[in-house]
């Protein structure tokens, strides 16, 4: 068992999780579980469960449902994971919300899984209701989205309503992002339960995943041996921990390697090494050895053409990821950045110049609607010479044909089915 005393409060429900559910018990086993005056009912910081005195008004049957809540919140990892997240996004990253979409995850799960839990809760399916998507079948969304996944989707104006607009000063006026969570949650009478300390994750934290990954996999299979509790649900649960890397990361190497200078031999001047040899095999009398080329640098300044579908795909918070992405590029690689704004035509072009490359980028945007083609804005990046092409878009539209030696990055909002027909495929829905 994990470090911290044991919790007397919770010694009822652990004994009951024990007999009735093998997976979530297995999974008890590595969580330490302490009593804490502080708490109301309970909370985590990613490795104990603290139980506080209201949770001995419970029920058992609620005791049991809140235990294997939090048991599951660091089975999936998401104080870690909710760190992570921070260390990326900065500023722009709600806890609040973060903690509402574990909740709905962990909820629907157990949910499914036969548990009852304090109520009222938040549910996976009333939250993505409100946000404005159809949930469907619990099932199917507990396969579909994972605590990143469904936070970036809950960061996004509700479909129908609240979304990216300029007035006439240019003004934003979208409806604030994640609203629409924080109001179905504040409904359901939610209350943070993770505490997320300062700090990022490192090489701990990726071993911790795949440890936890392990485990997950482990407990499941004893419960679906079992054919009871959380095992019942099989595979079809996608928040299981697992070692990611960020889609920044991923852009930043692809797109750094295109425009990094490659030194090519040149048969126009000799190697100094060569000339070296030379001299010293004609003051000996011996032969001269075969020809070396030198090395040659291009002196040309790398270009970046960025292509961004304006037709209604991309909103304004990954609009804004994304530019702040290609923008340390640019600046750290010394390369120019050509923004190209489309939708069935190039709509407006720039070669990005100043301090505030980002809000540049950005203020370029303001059509989000018509179609898509990506003919015109390929015909029109190419013709600068880039060393690279990158295109935020959702990948709906006619292609043409494949540039000839120059790469393709397809920046999309969410996984696609097919994919395109040439170029790297990132996707920014994580």
């Amino acid at each position: 068992m994990a470090a911290g005393s044991h919790s007397r409060r919770a010694r009822p429900a652990l004994s009951k999780l024990a007999e009735t559910d093998p997976a979530l018990a297995a999974l008890a086993l590595w969580c330490g579980h302490r009593d804490r005056e502080e708490e109301a009912l309970a909370s985590t910081d990613g490795r104990t469960v603290s139980y506080g005195p209201g949770f001995e008004g419970l029920t058992l049957a609620e005791q049991v449902g809140l235990a294997a809540h939090h048991i599951l919140h660091i089975a999936f990892r998401h104080v870690p994971r909710a760190a992570g997240l921070r260390t990326r996004l900065g500023d722009g990253f709600d806890e609040d919300v973060f903690n509402i979409a574990a909740d709905a995850l962990v909820n629907q799960t157990l949910h499914l899984a036969g548990y009852v839990l304090p109520r009222p809760a938040v549910f996976l399916d009333g939250l993505l209701t409100e946000a404005g998507e159809e949930p469907g079948d619990p099932r199917e969304a507990i396969a579909r989205y994972d605590v990143e996944r469904l936070y970036i989707r809950l960061m996004r104006p509700a479909e129908g309503r609240g979304k990216a607009r300029r007035d006439g000063e240019g003004t934003d006026t979208r409806e604030e992002a994640g609203e629409a969570a924080r109001a179905y949650a504040s409904r359901a009478g939610f209350a943070p339960d993770l505490r997320v300390p300062d700090g990022t994750e490192g090489d701990e934290a990726s071993e911790a995943a795949a440890e936890w990954r392990q485990r997950v996999a482990r407990a499941l299979e004893a419960g679906r041996l079992a054919g009871r509790g959380l095992g019942a649900l099989g595979t079809q649960i996608a928040d299981v921990p697992e070692t990611r890397t960020p889609w920044e990361v991923i852009l930043r190497g692809l797109v750094t390697r295109a425009v990094t200078e490659a030194p090519r031999l040149t048969h126009t001047r000799p190697a100094r090494r060569w000339l070296a040899c030379e001299s010293a095999a004609r003051a000996e009398g011996r032969g001269t050895a075969p020809f070396e080329p030198a090395l040659r640098r291009d002196s040309a300044v790398p270009r970046i053409a960025v292509g961004i579908d304006c037709s209604g795909s991309v909103d304004d918070a990954r609009l804004a990821r994304f530019a702040g992405q290609v923008v340390g590029i640019g600046q750290r690689t010394g390369a120019e950045v050509h923004v190209l704004a489309f939708d069935e035509a190039v709509r407006s072009q720039r070669r990005l110049a100043g301090a505030n490359w980002a809000r540049e980028i950005t203020d370029l945007v303001f059509a989000r609607d018509g179609g898509t083609s990506f003919v015109g804005v390929m015909e029109v990046a190419l013709a600068l010479d880039p060393s690279v092409v990158v295109v935020l878009t959702d990948l709906e539209g006619p292609f043409g044909p494949p540039p000839r030696a120059v790469p393709v990055i397809w920046a999309v909002p969410e996984e696609t089915g097919a994919p395109p027909p040439f170029g790297r495929v990132v996707t920014l829905d994580r």
